[in-house]
């Protein structure tokens, strides 16, 4: 049976001052799929999550299709994006250091429920993250940064996101919380969300997706299924330190 795309990107191109930093033919994410997008720094990651949710530390010029639930949405505002589902959760992630935890999910604007988008309570945050549970009363300045990408996370959850992106969520991490975030990304996917994960720890990223999309310079240079370009020379080399044979 063919999986439904709920996100779908067209002919991205992103350019700054004139040069191109993304071109991008087509991506697509189903429901409940997670997608990785690995490359080397400068590769075209950030700008390309950054692109699709409308926003840049820049002013880049960006042009393409992008559509969500059959709707086009490039032409719309960021805050129209995440209102309408597309949640971001940046490399600095969306925490206020001077709130609590508790605080920090409590200021998360909540959108009604709606077919086919679940909106997170704080318990459930709790549930995913016990580790949030107990340090609710902690400023966002007073936690690591593993719980810090948690309670991220949470707080983008709360959103009632449809595509879920993650931006190097690992950057910082040790080994085993790198694997207990991840490890959530695939409980989320499996009640039904669509992920898109841009990731420079290759390993950690191929243990979790569906598919894999490697960029360099901008471009697409591989994907498909995890399990089977896995072994490819291009991200053996590259990527994970082998030597291909």
């Amino acid at each position: 049976m063919k999986q439904t795309a709920v996100l779908e990107v067209r002919g991205l191109q992103v350019t700054y001052a004139g040069n191109c930093a993304l071109d991008l033919d087509s991506l697509a994410i189903a429901t409940g799929e997670i997608v990785g997008v690995v490359g080397a720094n400068g590769a075209g990651k950030s700008t390309l999550v950054n692109a699709v949710v409308g926003w840049s530390r820049g002013t880049p010029r960006a042009v393409g299709e992008i559509e969500l639930g059959g709707q086009r949405v490039d032409r719309w505002s960021t805050h129209e994006r995440i209102r309408a589902g597309l949640v971001l959760v940046p490399e600095g992630r969306l925490v206020f250091a001077s709130m609590t935890v508790e605080e920090n999910l409590s200021s998360v604007f909540a959108p009604a429920a709606a077919p086919g988008r679940r909106v997170y309570s704080r318990e459930d945050i709790y549930e995913l993250f016990p580790r949030l549970g107990e340090r609710c009363r902690h400023l966002g300045a007073q936690l690591s940064g593993g719980e810090r990408q948690m309670l991220g996370i949470g707080r983008a959850l709360m959103m009632g996101p449809r595509v879920l992106l993650l931006d190097e969520p690992s950057i910082g991490l040790a080994p085993k919380l790198v694997s207990q975030v991840l490890d959530t990304m695939r409980t989320l996917a499996a009640s039904g969300l669509a992920i898109l994960l841009v990731e420079q720890n290759v390993r950690a990223a191929m243990a979790v997706v569906d598919r894999l999309v490697l960029l360099e310079r901008g471009r697409v240079v591989l994907q498909g299924r995890a399990a089977e370009v896995g072994n490819d020379p291009r991200i053996a080399q590259a990527y994970l330190g082998a030597t291909a044979v």
